[in-house]
Order: structure tokens, then sequence, then C-alpha cells
């Protein structure tokens, strides 16, 4: 928080809190900075907030400018609440506050096993004083409207804070510009103290954002899918995913398996090394045995191994995506070493610890084997055994006695069969898969089917869920999105199955679609903790906004582009921010993807759990594949569009290396998928795709649907 203080007249007023309901504020986010403005007492405030690409350190920039004819004294507070570990229960009392020279330094003297247990403060401007003691900075008051004492108290064995002090004088119409700047390396970078090195570096980082999302930009009759699709969603998923981790939230900081190799599934026309990394991180943090650790902390290399059925596939589907993608055989021969730790015993669903690498070592190709190999656990109607949970964590007790069997995993083993089998070399495994693919389909279209949808899954006892016979859970999305994404569905049930959802999950009125129906509550069947969650709020009966683009990816599969592109411009946050009164529902930020928007009683439309989300990455996905239809394989480039009748044309701008191919499609005839014609510079292409060339050069593409 920056609090100001004019020292003359009294008045008081902060940068971050809202003091006054008189008070204003004007915000502009942007890749990688945020920028404020406000006046108050006749002083024009400016204070732009970003972390250079290459710096462990977050820069206020704040510029003042007196618009009258009088002098400015004011006292400027900087405060933060550190907690410099795990648990700030852990810390507070522990964090000395010191000042060496002009800057102040915070350590964490509690031992623990996390890196960056020290953090400092810069400024360009002196410093006058400090506390480490937030009782001191308080007083009887409270962080509105703080006492502000600041004594030079180390804080030890008191509630932690840092807080410092700087005074500033404006003459009559002045513009100063200050920097406080907060970093967390062991080398204090004091150049950042300088004002036109702070500048340099946010030139520089909006460079690096500008160059990064721009490889793709997308023109479309819908705005708000060209402002989500041009940056804002792959911003999402880099940042919060990929980068920190870490989200309001969900401030963990852990790397989830299945998660950020999601993460990096729609940025993968950005950069595909994001994919190329994450496969080889996830890979390192696998059992020989094929399971994995569902998720870890790299600075204390603790994590958590489980029972998990599907987390250990992903690494399989995400390799299988990249091969696609870039045709590089090579990183299936990448040795990569396994981790080393003791099985789960019987009853045990799970255990957190220190998971140390191995010895022995494999392939990537190898990894991807054991991982399939594992899960190739068949319970009595023929479908994977779910384990202590599938992607829906909640669902933890349906199958931990061993017993219990996932419908949705079914389908997602099937497609990572059917993809697997391309890249496998193997003669004897790929006869093995296909066997167990046949099989797999059998069962699925006959034990998995409910007569108008797929069910979801059957408890240890046999139970089915997702079925007309069920009390609560009567329909769950993803069996019957995946049913049709992995093509193992019979024909007529993808229609009929997906005319179920559209039918049982879609709340036009509050512009969502629902993960299942109804929530669960009273009924008998004990899931797990899906069911401590309230009715119609987040896994447990709300939109989940990843199993919704799921929905929206297997609409375009049937060639159903009106749907598709209804239903994926209605869970675009900025269509439920559009108007004052609709901003008030929905009640988080417009510019990223919800992991989830209520559907409970009196909280209906509600967005919650926003930036930590792996939904922002299949956002891209969705939305530049399967309904824009960009599609790259081995380095072949092909427009497979599904589009609405009423769209006339569309574009997208693609940077492949320094070459940029400009994408014009065209729809005269009123299709929804289908290309007549391909036209490169001119030239019509009869195979209707080009080998891309990184040769600098400018390609103009004519599409003909």
């Amino acid at each position: 928080i920056i609090y100001l203080e004019n020292i003359n007249n009294g008045k008081k007023w902060s940068l971050s809190q809202n003091l006054s309901s008189l008070q204003e504020y004007h915000f502009i986010y942007g890749f990688g900075y945020v920028s404020l403005k406000t006046i108050k007492d006749e002083i024009l405030q400016e204070l732009t907030t970003f972390v250079p690409i290459e710096n462990n350190i977050k820069i206020n920039l704040l510029k003042l400018k007196n618009t009258s004819s009088d002098v400015k004294n004011l006292k400027l507070n900087y405060y933060i609440k550190p907690t410099l570990g795990e648990d700030e229960s852990k810390t507070s009392g522990f964090i000395k506050v010191e000042k060496e020279e002009n800057i102040i330094v915070a350590t964490n003297m509690y031992k623990s096993e996390m890196k960056n247990e020290k953090v400092y403060i810069i400024s360009s401007e002196k410093i006058e004083s400090f506390t480490g003691n937030k009782e001191e900075f308080i007083g009887e008051l409270n962080l509105l409207n703080p006492q502000k004492v600041l004594s030079n108290d180390n804080g030890l064995y008191k509630e932690s804070c840092i807080a410092l002090e700087i005074n500033i004088k404006l003459e009559p119409y002045e513009t100063k510009e200050i920097a406080i700047n907060l970093g967390a390396s062991e080398e204090k970078e004091v150049d950042f103290s300088n004002i036109e090195k702070c500048k340099d570096e946010l030139k520089k980082t909006k460079n690096y954002w500008y160059n990064l999302l721009g490889k793709v930009h997308v023109n479309t009759p819908i705005e708000s899918i060209n402002i989500m699709l041009n940056g804002w969603a792959a911003y999402q998923s880099i940042t919060s995913r990929l980068w920190a981790k870490s989200g309001y939230y969900q401030s963990g900081g852990a790397i989830g398996f299945r998660d950020q190799l999601q993460d990096t599934l729609g940025i993968k026309f950005l950069d595909v090394n994001f994919m190329k990394e994450q496969i080889l991180i996830a890979a390192r943090h696998q059992f020989i045995e094929g399971d994995v650790l569902h998720w870890w902390h790299e600075e204390t290399k603790r994590g958590i191994r489980t029972r998990f059925s599907d987390d250990l596939l992903w690494l399989a589907y995400t390799t299988c995506e990249y091969v696609e993608f870039t045709g590089d055989l090579k990183i299936l021969d990448e040795e990569i070493p396994y981790l080393n730790g003791e099985l789960l015993e019987d009853g045990v669903d799970e255990k957190y610890d220190k998971y140390e690498e191995g010895n022995t070592k494999e392939s990537l190709f190898m990894h991807c084997k054991r991982a399939i190999e594992k899960s190739l656990d068949f319970g009595e109607n023929g479908l994977p055994k779910i384990g202590s949970g599938d992607w829906n964590d909640g669902m933890n007790t349906v199958g931990n006695k061993k017993k219990g069997e996932s419908v949705w995993l079914g389908f997602f083993l099937y497609d990572v069969l059917e993809r697997f089998i391309k890249i496998c070399n193997e003669k004897e495994l790929v006869e093995k898969y296909e066997k167990v693919k046949q099989n797999l389909k059998k069962a699925l279209n006959e034990n998995g089917w409910d007569g108008r949808w797929f069910r979801r899954a059957f408890t240890d006892e046999g139970t089915p869920i997702g079925s007309i016979e069920n009390e609560e859970c009567r329909i769950d999305s993803i069996s019957q999105s995946w049913g049709v994404i992995s093509n193992a569905a019979e024909n007529v049930k993808q229609y009929m199955s997906m005319e179920s959802l559209e039918n049982n999950l879609i709340d036009k009125e509050n512009g969502l679609i629902k993960l299942l129906t109804p929530p669960f509550e009273k009924s008998k069947i004990e899931p797990g903790y899906i069911k401590a969650y309230l009715p119609g709020v987040r896994e447990n009966g709300g939109q989940y906004t990843h199993a919704a683009m799921w929905a929206i990816s297997a609409f375009t599969k049937l060639g159903l582009g009106d749907k598709a592109v209804e239903y994926f411009k209605m869970i675009n946050p900025i269509e439920h921010s559009r108007t004052r009164d609709a901003a008030k529902k929905y009640k988080v930020e417009p510019y990223v993807i919800p992991a989830d928007i209520y559907e409970a009683k009196g909280l209906e439309g509600r967005g919650g759990w926003t930036w930590y989300t792996g939904s922002s990455s299949w956002f891209c996905k969705v939305g530049l594949e399967d309904i824009l239809g960009l599609n790259v394989e081995k380095g072949v480039l092909s427009i497979k569009p599904c589009i609405p009748k009423d769209w006339k044309e569309y574009s997208i701008r693609y940077k492949f290396g320094e070459s940029i191919y400009n994408i014009k499609v065209k729809n005269p005839n009123g299709k929804n998928i289908g290309i007549e014609q391909f036209i490169l510079n001119g030239q019509q292409i009869e195979a209707k795709e080009i080998k891309l060339i990184d040769d600098g050069k400018v390609n103009e593409i004519e599409v003909i649907m």
C-alpha cells in the first residue's frame, strides 16, 4: 500500500486503498504492467507497477504533479505484509527489518526449506525511517487509516510488516518521479533506484509481451473474442500458471503435473518451447512404476504421490501433441531420470514427502509407455479404474477402494492410445494398444451408455454416477464432451449425448455451462470432497470453465459452428461485464478467464477463482484451433474452421519464426465447416496445406469456404 499525506493541511489518502467514497481511480491493465491515475489535493498521481522480464524486482514508478500554485510538503509511506516462507503464522515475528544505507532489508530468521527468505526495498528518494512492527504502524487504527509511527524497530518477536517513510516537496506546478521497488534476489539490484533504468525496463517489458503475444492476432466479427484471443488468455496462462504458479485464490507456488502440461497446449503457437520444457519437467516427476507426483514444490523437492488416475496420462497426451505439432521425434529419445519413492500402502490414497531423483533413466518414450501401462487397469465394466479421483479431484472416494471406474477416463485413455499409436514404432505394442482400444470402445458404448447420454463413473459398490437413475449428478458434461473429442462414442450417441448436455447443462440466462446437474447435496452417494462445496458452486454443479471449453470443442468436432461460437462468446468474461449491473453480478475481472461461475441460488452468474485456472489455455486452444481452424501438423499449415454460417470472413495473422502468414478466410456460401480453395500468394494450392518456412517473408493466404 502506498499512503500519501499533505503535511501542510493534514489530508490523507492512498494510491491503493479507497479511503473516501469520493475518490476516483482510473486503472489500465496491460501486458506486463498495471497503471493507475487519480487526483487528490490538487496533485495528479500516476503509478505504474511492473516486474522486469529478467529481474526479481517489483517496480513502482510514481509520478506526482502539483497542479496548484502552492508548495506541497508530502509524507509518503510504503507498506507491505511479508510472508517470506510458506505460512505467515510461522514467520511472523521472525522477520528482521534493517536499514543498510538507503536500502531496507527484511530477513526471515525462521528456518525452513523455502528459498527467497530475504527481500529488500530501494528507492530513488531518501528513506527517512522504517519499522518492522505492524502494531506500531497500525496503532489503534486500521489499514485504511493507520497511525504510521516508524521508530526504526526491527520487528523481531512482534507481528511483522515492512513500512518506510519518504518526504517529498513539490514546488508549484512541479512534476516529480519516484521509484519505490521491492526486490527478492540475493544480490541487491541497486541500479533500479535510478528512474531512467526503471523506465528502460518498462519499455523492454512491454516489448517482450508485444513480440510474444503478437505472434498470433485474429480479427473476427466478435470483438470480445478478438480481445481474449489476442493476448489476454495466453498472457494469463504464462504469467499466472507457468511463471507465478499462483493467483489471488490460490497462492501455492506448486507445479501440478497435469495442470502445467495443459497450460502449454494453448500457447504452442506463441512458443512451442513452453510445451517442450514442461514435458521434460513433468517426466522428471514420475516414478518407475509409471505413476507421478500430483503436485510438488521445486524449491523443496517435496510433493504428493497419489492414486489419481489421469495425471500420468497427460504426459503422453502432451508429448503426442508436441510431436504432432513440430514433427520433432528426437524428444522421444531424451533420457530422463525417475523419482525414488516407496509405493503407497493399501488404504493410503496419498503421501506428501520429499522425493529425490534416482539413478534409473529412460527415454521420454518409455516414460509415456509406463504411464499408459499403469493406466491399463480395468474394472468389472471394462472401464479404467478411477482410483482416488480423475480429472475431477473432488470425486476422490468414488473408487478409492480399487473397484470404482471412470467413464470419462475411458474416453480420455482411448484418445491417448489413438495418438500414441501414431508415434509408436513397436509393432507388438501397436497391436496391443489397438486391441485395448477396441475393447475400451465397446465397453464405453455399452456399459458407459445410459440411454440418452454417457454415465460419469461407477462407484466401488457398482453404483452408476451420471445416470438418469441418480437423484443427484444425473448428467456430467465431460463424459459427453470427450465421447466426441476422442471419437470413441458411436456416431449417433455423439449427437444424442451433446443434445442432452445442451438441454440439461447450458444456462443461457446466466451465461454458463454447468459441469453437472443436479449438484451433490443430500443423496446417499458419497463421491468425495466435491460434496463439501455448496450446491451450484465450483465443481459441484457450477460452471467449471475448463470443462465448458471441452463442451465447446465437442460442438466443433460435430461441425456445429453456430452453437460452438454462441457458447464460446457466452462464457467470455467480457460478455459478463458489459454493463454496470452485469459487472456487479459477475464481480471478478473482465479480462481473465475464471475457473468457475456459480449457479447456486442467490449467486447465479458470479465468477470465482480467476487467473489461476487451466481453462485460459483451453480457451486459446479451442478458439484458435477448433473454431478458427488454425492447424499446424509437423510444420504443415492448414485451415479447418468451424464457424457460424453468418460469418462472412475473418482473419488470422500468424508469425512463424521471422515469417508472417496473413490468412483471410472468406465464407461466401454461409458454411459452418469445409474449405473449397486455398490460395497462397495468388497461387491456388490443390493440397489445401503448405509447409511453413522461416525465411522472413510475408505470405498472403486466402481461404474460401
